[in-house]
């Protein structure tokens, strides 16, 4: 269910007219876009493990990383750019290949500590 919420906020994010600006450098926005896509896809492969799983989740993100840009070129306020689908894949890939380092149980282990600390309480 999170996983959703963290999609839609994506494309809620990509499409708004005003986005949320909460780092400010040279090219922060490609950094950005590689960040939420790596997140999304280390958030994915703890749940889909399988290597087929994990292809078919990153094509499937991949491809809404360029479905955004489209969209994004339609609202007439956004701009459409190649250099952000590149970072979106980028970020995938850098994603999956977090999964596959101590990152890939992350959020697992925080999910048992804080379910330990409310069954203390």
């Amino acid at each position: 269910m999170l996983g959703l919420v963290w999609v839609a906020s994506v494309f809620y994010v990509s499409l708004t007219s005003s986005p949320p600006q909460p780092l400010s450098f040279w090219q922060v926005d490609k950094f950005e876009h590689a960040l939420a896509y790596g997140l999304l896809m280390l958030w994915y492969c703890q749940i889909y493990r399988q290597r087929r799983s994990r292809v078919l989740l990153s094509l499937l993100l991949i491809g809404m990383g360029v479905a955004i840009e489209y969209l994004q070129r339609e609202t007439g306020y956004r701009t459409f750019d190649y250099a952000d689908m590149l970072a979106n894949a980028t970020g995938v890939m850098l994603g999956w290949t977090w999964a596959r380092t101590g990152l890939g149980r992350i959020f697992a282990c925080l999910e048992y500590r804080a379910s330990r600390k409310f069954a203390r309480v």
